[in-house]
């Protein structure tokens, strides 16, 4: 009688654990309609047209939301399009499935710094680090996009930012 509620508790916690693992999808199990459609958007944004392959892509994301190449490439393509903020948040949905996911961390990296976030681009790139036991294309590619620094309208509306801050302030 005393080993009953430990039995249920312990059965009941095998059975959560394995569903939560169950229910991820890895790498090679992704929709092959997702993947296909990853290649179509990925070779229309390496053609230019990005407005098709933002639009490709999110279709991609719409047959398999755990498509973690469909959130990097999207996110490419949208900070390709000027919208660096939106492209933060598809990276981080990448990183929500892998966190140690390179590419996502480069893209998030170099979306920030266009945002003028230089110093969380720079953990970025120490974690990018971390995981690459030889250098690697990514930490090169966010290495350039640091030293290159903020675009000139970054660093103005964070001026404008940080002194409206002061001028409320006072």
């Amino acid at each position: 009688m005393r080993f009953t509620s430990v039995a249920i508790a312990a059965a009941l916690t095998l059975v959560t654990v394995s569903t939560a693992l169950h229910g991820q999808k890895r790498d090679d199990q992704i929709d092959a309609r997702s993947t296909a459609l990853l290649t179509e958007g990925e070779a229309a944004a390496k053609a230019g047209d990005l407005d098709s392959a933002a639009d490709t892509l999110e279709t991609a994301l719409a047959v398999d939301p755990r498509n973690r190449a469909a959130f990097v490439a999207l996110g490419d393509v949208t900070h390709k399009r000027g919208m660096p903020g939106k492209a933060i948040r598809l990276y981080r949905e990448a990183l929500n499935l892998d966190p140690n996911d390179i590419a996502a961390l480069r893209g998030e990296g170099e979306a920030l710094v266009a945002r003028g976030a230089v110093e969380q681009a720079k953990a970025d790139l120490a974690k990018i680090r971390r995981l690459c036991a030889n250098a690697c294309p990514e930490a090169s590619a966010l290495t350039a996009a640091i030293a290159k620094g903020p675009p000139a309208t970054a660093l103005a509306s964070k001026t404008e930012n940080e002194a409206h801050a002061a001028t409320s302030a006072e």
